[in-house]
């Protein structure tokens, strides 16, 4: 129950780093979360740091915002964080950097939780969610990819 895209940037692992962990960037590259900021005393990529996403899904419709929390942060490797509350995750979103020859391979994916609920969504309507996903990732990595080369 997830996915992902990956991307290859002409720019060295720590600059694409700097680019994929700062949350407040986001709204930049997105077509669905057009702002972001750090919460709770939180200012930067850690594991527990908390922040807060504001998203129109689909790019139309209502706005909410996410409560984020940093669950895997290795610099210059990987940064991945649970979109849910402290008690509940509802799904995972993280960015995996390899080295790939003069630049980096950049890998955006995402991670349903497998508890019952989500696997009934899932069975209904991944494989739309998935295609919608799939093309936001790929968007969503061409825009920094632009940003890492100019």
């Amino acid at each position: 129950m997830g996915g992902e895209v990956s991307v290859h940037v002409d720019a060295p692992p720590a600059q694409v780093w700097a680019l994929v962990s700062d949350v407040t960037r986001i709204g930049e590259f997105s077509p669905e979360t057009f702002e972001a900021r750090w919460t709770r005393g939180s200012t930067g990529p850690e594991v527990g740091a908390t922040f807060k996403g504001h998203v129109k899904r689909n790019g139309i419709g209502p706005t909410y915002w996410s409560a984020c929390r940093v669950t895997r942060c290795e610099p210059e490797r990987l940064f991945e964080f649970s979109v849910g509350t402290k008690e509940i995750t509802v799904n995972n979103w993280g960015y995996r950097l390899e080295p790939d020859g003069s630049g980096t391979k950049v890998t955006e994916y995402f991670r349903l939780e497998a508890g019952l609920p989500m696997r009934i969504y899932w069975t209904l309507l991944g494989w739309a969610r998935g295609k919608t996903n799939e093309k936001g990732m790929r968007t969503t990595l061409e825009r920094m990819k632009a940003v890492l080369e100019q």
